[in-house]
């Protein structure tokens, strides 16, 4: 059985070079293209923030599981490249997680698993090649 927990709507305009609105005004940005000096964001920009931010969520739950508790400082870099190669354009991502006061190995360990865990992370997976770092 399924259960849809959350919906996020937004509407487009302008494709990079216009503006997305959330349906409850919470989200009302100014898009521009990658590299671009132009003011606004860029959806690979927007992305790295959504994942970064349910994965470290799911590190958080990978911790729990463990009886662990994730440090307050702990954060995602996340990386989103958009690339061109011979198929067009393509993204890849690099997950850097900072897991201060938690040993290596462990570290290692609540990343992969949460690398299970995050939806993004399901979503994309074996769609895009995806590089998980602990730093």
């Amino acid at each position: 059985m399924s259960k849809v927990v959350y919906t996020g709507n937004t509407n487009t305009t302008g494709g990079r070079e216009g503006a997305s609105r959330s349906s409850d005004g919470r989200v009302d940005i100014k898009l521009s293209s990658p590299g671009s000096s132009d003011m606004g964001t860029n959806p690979e920009r927007l992305f790295a923030a959504g994942w970064s931010a349910c994965f470290l969520g799911a590190i958080a739950r990978a911790a729990a599981e463990r009886q662990l508790r994730v440090p307050a400082d702990a954060a995602i870099n996340a990386e989103i490249d958009l690339v061109l190669n011979d198929d067009g354009y393509v993204l890849q991502a690099r997950l850097n997680a900072k897991l201060p006061g938690i040993e290596t190995a462990l570290a290692k360990s609540l990343v992969e698993r949460a690398h299970q865990l995050c939806p993004y992370s399901k979503a994309t997976r074996g769609n895009i090649a995806v590089e998980l770092n602990v730093v």
